[in-house]
């Protein structure tokens, strides 16, 4: 159980901290210092609705239609290698990040933006849903300790993102912070897919 735990944990650690919109958004905010409580906490509680619903519903689907799985995992692995060697392209060309545009905005819209850019984002359909609900079904009876190990790494990333962003500004305003980082996800990804493909 651990050791599945301790996969969901390393898994959702992967596809959370890709540099994307949402993930640039928590740290511009935290840099800033502008309703970092509110921000972090949509989007925990996104992620939490997302993985329980993708872990659930794809349980049903597979527990009523077996021949399923292989598909999914099938096309899991190759959606996992395909995420692999897009943080391979980014760490090939890494870019710093720029937090400091902008000007301040309300509370309201800062959690207006945030659902936008989490709930209007495919990649996190992709992601939470459909990725992370194949790999956790694949473990079967023991698929909630994979996805409480990827809520887990939710409840970590965003809030030590969101208030972490001050002490992190000189190091992620360098794109070799950002090269190392998508490194370590390609390799993890490539993993997990050549995994899912070969179960």
């Amino acid at each position: 159980m651990l050791s599945i735990f301790l996969t969901g944990v390393l898994t959702g650690l992967a596809l959370i901290v890709a540099v994307g919109a949402q993930n640039a958004f928590v740290l511009r905010q935290g840099i800033r210092g502008e309703h970092v409580l509110a921000v972090i906490v949509v989007c925990m509680v996104s992620d939490i609705v997302a993985l329980t619903a993708g872990v659930a519903g794809l349980g049903v689907v597979m527990e009523r239609w077996p021949a399923v799985l292989p598909i999914a995992q099938i096309g899991g692995g190759l959606y996992l290698l395909a995420f692999g060697v897009q943080s391979a392209l980014r760490a090939w060309r890494p870019v710093a990040l720029d937090a400091d545009g902008g000007s301040s905005m309300t509370v309201r819209r800062a959690v207006l933006l945030t659902l936008a850019l989490t709930w209007l984002n495919p990649h996190f359909y992709l992601d939470a849903i459909l990725m992370l609900g194949t790999v956790a079904n694949s473990f079967g009876d023991q698929r909630w300790w994979f996805c409480a190990g990827a809520i887990a790494a939710s409840l970590v990333w965003f809030p030590a993102l969101g208030f972490g962003a001050r002490s992190l500004r000189g190091i992620f305003a360098r794109p070799s912070a950002w090269r190392v980082l998508d490194s370590g996800i390609a390799v993890l990804m490539g993993a997990l897919g050549i995994g899912l493909l070969v179960h």
